[in-house]
């Protein structure tokens, strides 16, 4: 037993080690791309992509269809027509603004559908797929500049191309992770590890990051289309009341609540010369 133990302690020093060369090797599997223009907030991370835009693009447009399919045979799908109205007539102001980030996305196939479902979510898959659910206009009682700033959030994510980036990051690191554990022979408990030591140290990272950029893009995007970007601040207080409690700052995937307003407070301010200039123009 004591041997076994001394076998292990000695694997589990391989795994830091396991983790630098795993996530090195896949970052130069990848090709670094810039998939946004900066825009007044100033986004200009470069990304690692090792999936191409069409695989991602492909993948999302069967999928969008599958969700309306079965959202219409369960009755959810666009019932309120009043909602819908409103939701195409926010994304119909927002998305001519998208080319502020990239120009190529005025060609994109967009499509705003509204779900009817009590949970308070909205997204947009890549290629401009866009969903919103009742729970989150009922429940927040939501005005139409704090739905323009969950709109404009989404929209900036697929802008991003952060599902393609994540989809990136996970199949080229944890192939290496796979391969690497079973060179060095941890196990499956130690493979299991790296992953974890991965999600800590890089992937739940990351994702904070995209969270971050689609905040501050959206802001943006929101003020060029003539919505109140303070609108957002609101929204996510809101949000706090309705979200009750949330995960650890350092293993969530999302910012925690009192960063996201503080970064939101001043991107905001920094987009309401867009904004006021929209106005006059109105």
């Amino acid at each position: 037993m004591g041997r076994q133990i001394l076998q292990a302690l000695h694997r589990q020093q391989f795994l830091p080690r396991l983790l630098i060369a795993a996530t090195a090797l896949a970052l130069t599997a990848c090709e670094s791309v810039q998939t946004t223009q900066g825009g007044a907030v100033g986004v200009t991370r470069s990304q690692s992509m090792a999936l191409s835009a069409q695989e991602i693009d492909n993948a999302a447009v069967k999928e969008y269809a599958q969700v309306l399919d079965e959202q219409k045979k369960k009755g959810a799908l666009n019932q309120n027509a009043a909602q819908v109205r409103r939701v195409r007539a926010i994304a119909d102001r927002l998305i001519p603004q998208t080319v502020a980030f990239r120009p190529d996305a005025a060609k994109w196939k967009w499509e705003v559908n509204v779900i009817t479902s009590p949970e308070a979510n909205a997204w947009c898959m890549p290629g401009g797929k866009i969903a919103v659910y009742t729970g989150l206009i009922e429940k927040l009682k939501i005005t139409d500049d704090e739905l323009a700033a969950v709109m404009g959030h989404e929209i900036s994510h697929a802008l991003r191309e952060h599902a393609r980036e994540r989809a990136s990051e996970q199949a080229v690191t944890g192939s290496l992770i796979s391969i690497g554990s079973s060179i060095l022979g941890v196990g499956e408990l130690g493979q299991q590890g790296a992953q974890y030591a991965y999600m800590g140290l890089v992937g739940l990272p990351n994702s904070r990051t995209h969270e971050t950029e689609a905040d501050r893009m959206g802001v943006e995007l929101a003020a060029r289309a003539g919505y109140d970007p303070r609108a957002a601040i609101s929204l996510w207080q809101k949000m706090g009341q309705v979200g009750g409690s949330e995960p650890m700052k350092f293993m969530s995937t999302h910012p925690s609540r009192d960063d996201r307003i503080s970064d939101l407070t001043v991107y905001s301010q920094r987009v309401m010369p867009l904004y006021e200039q929209t106005k006059k123009t109105r």
